[in-house]
């Protein structure tokens, strides 16, 4: 393969990457923001959801309660705010998962890429 190639592909596995770790990064804040607990992919374990779902579970379902939605602070009942706060925690664990699936992929195949085409990276 002429060297311009190999070093266009090799750009390219970098950047898919950098990517991938850039997306991963902003779905882990999202779920510090929303305090989702069971992932731990960097070994941060996110216990508020579960703090608040406990919270709420004993309480009337009919008892008013907050929650921010895009920014702006709405009137809700428990009955209402639990099943959302599940369904996002799963959301953005499933979302997160996949993301991390893809970049160790990712990863996995630029090293084959790099034995295969017999390339040494000497500065990265």
């Amino acid at each position: 393969m002429p060297y311009l190639e190999l070093q266009q592909q090799y750009t390219n596995y970098k950047n898919n990457l950098q990517q991938l770790a850039q997306r991963i990064g902003e779905i882990e804040q999202d779920t510090e923001e929303h305090n989702i607990e069971g992932f731990n992919w960097t070994n941060t374990t996110h216990r508020a959801t579960r703090l608040v779902l406990e919270t709420l579970g004993p309480l009337p379902p009919d008892r008013k309660c907050f929650r921010m939605i895009n920014g702006v602070l709405a009137e809700r009942t428990v009955k209402d705010v639990t099943p959302a706060l599940q369904t996002n925690a799963e959301g953005l664990k499933k979302v997160l998962e996949e993301l991390v699936k893809q970049y160790k992929k990712q990863e996995e195949d630029m090293e084959k890429w790099k034995k295969k085409n017999n390339i040494q990276v000497v500065q990265q």
